[in-house]
Parts: C-alpha cells; structure tokens; sequence
C-alpha cells in the first residue's frame, strides 16, 4: 500500500512573498550535519525530533552526508527531498577522515559554508534552530535570524569549547577564550537555548545567558521500541553468555575521555569470580588500546562486541544486570551522557561513576535506580559490583523503578511533545503584537 510519510519525493521551493500567516503552520528551520541516515547520535535524535514536530509545525532540515549509514537507506545527495513530512535540504561537503586533524578541519569549514548559503537562500522561516554538529553553527544562527526575521533557538548537546578544555583536548588559550566569548554572546541574543541537564543550565547562566533563556530538555529514549527483553535473551545466547552469569555492560563510544580504563581495574578486581562478566559494547578510539590491556592482563572475564543494530538495541541492553556510565568528572558541566535513558528503558539498574554533586548522580540516587561511585575509582567499582551481584533482588528492582521513570519522564512521545511547545512558545512571542504602556 503506498504511505506518503514513508517516501521520499523532491521538493520545489517557492521563494516569492512569504508573509506570516496565521493560516499555515509555523515554519522551523533545523540546522545540523548529522541526520537520517545517519547513524550518529545527534542524527538519529535531531530524526525523530523533526518527524515526531512534523504534525505541529513545518519542519525543514538543512544537514550533511551521513558518515555511516546503517540501514543502507537510499537518500537524495544535494537535493531536495522529504521524509516523514520533514523536507531535509541536504548540502554538499567533503568527508575527509576525522582521525586527520585538518581533513576534520576541511569538512568542518565546508560543511558550514555550505549550510550557511543554504539556508539563507530557503524559503522565509519562523524559527531557526541550530544545534552543535559543528558547534559553529551557532554563529550562522545570528546572521538567518536577521535573514529571516525569525525567533532563534539554540540546542546544545553540549558547551564547546569547555568541554574541550575542561578533558584535556584542547588548552586554554587565546583562540579557546574568543569562541567562548562569540559564543556567548550569541546563547544571550537566542530567544532560547535549549540544553540537556541542570548542570549545563548553571554553566551558562553563570556566564551570563539570561537565566529564563535557558531551558531544559533531556534527551529521550523511545521506551516503546526499547523494552526488556523476555524470555531467554537473544543476544546473550548469540555471544554465548551463560544465563546465570552476571553481566556488567558498558554500552556506547569507547572514547578516551570515559576513562574506561577504570572499568578493567575493576574487572581484574573481581577476575576470581567466574559469576561476573564485563562486556564492553561498541566502538571508538580507545577501543584498540583496551583490547590490547585486557589480553594483556589475561582478563579472561572481558568480552568486546561491535554496535548493535538499532532495532536489536533492547536486546543488547537488556542483556547485562549492571550498566556502568563512566565519565570524566570535569565534563558533566558541560554534557549530559545520554545513555542513561536507553539504560532506563531496558529495566537494568545503574553504576554511575560520577561526581556525587552532579545531576547524574542525583538521578541515580533520587529514584534509587543504582549505586553512585566516584569518578576514577576502580575500587569503589568492584565493590559496587559485588554488592549488586550479592543482592540480585534490589538490583532487578532497581532496573524495574528506571523503567518506570522512563516511560514517565523520559518518552520519545513526552520530551519531543515539550520541545514542541517550546517552539510554540518561541513563535507566539515572534507574532504577539507589541504594546505601548502610555503613562498619564
């Protein structure tokens, strides 16, 4: 049967008068790199974003060509097309590897040139909303409200360049000091910038974003198509898990600013029990380097797997009894690590190795979803390990309370419905009319 939302068609822009109407739906401009097909994280949330706001409001998307494509979907290169009801402007620019700085460099600069000309030529819009893949973009996001004489909403997935200086990527200096400065000054012109956690809201009002500008949205997880897995579990008997052993999982980016490393401290702490396994899921740059410590430590009890497809992700989730979310303690001030919610969904309990004042932290406390160890300390790990695998009945109904939490506060449905009003919000203040206090 033929289903429109599921087609891809070309679309022919009108550019001619394009006055507000309160006749039409509001228009709203996303600008980001990542974006179906993508399979990057901000690529697949700024998706289901746009097409679940698609019913409320006329979505456009300007973005770049995937870096991976998952599904093997067909796409329109550097045409117009729409998906779902989101018309998606694809620009062109280069895709040099990303492990060579200036390749990443060359297709940072050209993908913004490219999405700086097309969006500023696209029909008139009624909010701009830029997002951080590349962080620049908010820069861009100043010059289309003028152009389109627009609200601007700024999205941040996180704060650049802090989070560069504050895990040691990038060192203060002259050049990190100016874009924190341009930056700024753009979070304070924003009608709104939306970001992740409460932490990232005290980070921006403390350097001067009017502090009703800055609202906060976690990301989500789709709890309908995330579920615990039933019965004998697909992926544990795939890998060769035994049923009863206890899994510990880290699941997602291998990154050297993890600090992962900790997490086979804690598993060559624990390497005497054969009831607890370590699994890690993913890929990243600090994936070699652990494999190769942990064939050097012997660690039989350490086991790595490839992404899994993201329909397969309830099954792969719901096949450890521990999640671990590790994260340097510098960075939560200027991110949130969203793996939480998938976590939640799957109804596994929680080892968060995270700074007890932070927002991660309190959630994992609040509704008792796991136990909180600070950053960087293995030894605390093991133990929290150990108490999980003595008290299997408090763990599973760990992971039962977070399941429950995310279908209540963070649904795909329930957090993309406030961003919806956000924007809502953002175009009703553009098209209030302005009235004059005449004093007698």
């Amino acid at each position: 049967m033929f289903n429109p939302s599921n087609t891809s068609t070309e679309v022919v822009e009108s550019e001619g008068t394009d006055e507000r109407n309160p006749r039409r739906r509001p228009r709203v401009l996303f600008l980001n790199r990542s974006y179906w097909p993508d399979g990057e994280a901000t690529g697949q949330l700024l998706t289901e974003l746009s097409e679940d706001l698609a019913d409320r409001f006329d979505v456009t998307v300007v973005a770049g060509l995937p870096n991976t494509n998952p599904s093997n979907e067909p796409y329109r290169t550097f045409r117009s097309e729409v998906r779902r009801g989101v018309r998606i402007l694809r620009v062109p620019h280069t895709r040099l590897p990303k492990g060579w700085l200036p390749g990443r460099a060359i297709n940072f600069i050209t993908f913004l040139a490219s999405a700086t000309i097309r969006s500023t030529f696209c029909r008139r819009q009624d909010v701009i909303v830029v997002e951080t893949d590349p962080f620049l973009l908010s820069l861009i996001g100043v010059m289309l409200r003028w152009r389109h004489r627009a609200n601007l909403v700024v999205y941040l997935q996180d704060i650049h360049p802090d989070i560069g200086v504050a895990i040691g990527r990038l060192k203060e200096s002259c050049l990190t000091r100016t874009l924190r400065r341009s930056l700024n000054a753009v979070y304070r012109r924003a009608e709104r910038v939306v970001v992740l956690s409460r932490d990232m809201r005290n980070t921006l009002v403390a350097a001067g974003v009017p502090e009703h500008a800055v609202v906060c949205i976690p990301n989500w997880i789709d709890t309908k198509r995330v579920r615990p897995s039933k019965g004998r579990n697909r992926f544990r008997t795939e890998a060769g898990i035994d049923d009863d052993a206890f899994v510990v999982m880290y699941s997602g980016n291998l990154g050297i600013t993890q600090q992962l490393d900790r997490l086979l401290d804690a598993a060559e702490m624990l390497r005497s029990r054969s009831d607890v396994s370590m699994v890690f899921i993913g890929g990243g740059s600090a994936e070699a380097g652990l494999r190769e410590e942990a064939n050097r430590r012997g660690l039989t009890n350490v086991r790595f797997f490839p992404y899994q497809p993201k329909e397969a992700l309830g099954d792969s989730l719901s096949a450890a009894d521990l999640h671990a979310i590790t994260v340097h303690p510098a960075a939560l001030a200027f991110l949130m690590p969203s793996k939480l919610y998938g976590i939640l969904a799957a109804a596994r309990a929680v080892l968060a190795a995270a700074p007890s004042d932070s927002e991660l932290a309190e959630i994992v406390r609040t509704h008792r979803l796991g136990y909180v160890v600070p950053p960087g300390d293995a030894r605390a790990m093991a133990a929290a390990i150990g108490k999980a695998v003595e008290d299997r009945a408090e763990t599973t109904a760990m992971g039962i309370r977070g399941r429950q939490l995310a279908e209540e506060t963070y649904d795909r449905a329930y957090v993309t419905r406030q961003f919806g009003d956000l924007l809502a919000d953002v175009y009703d203040e553009a098209t209030r009319p302005q009235t004059t206090t005449v004093e007698a």
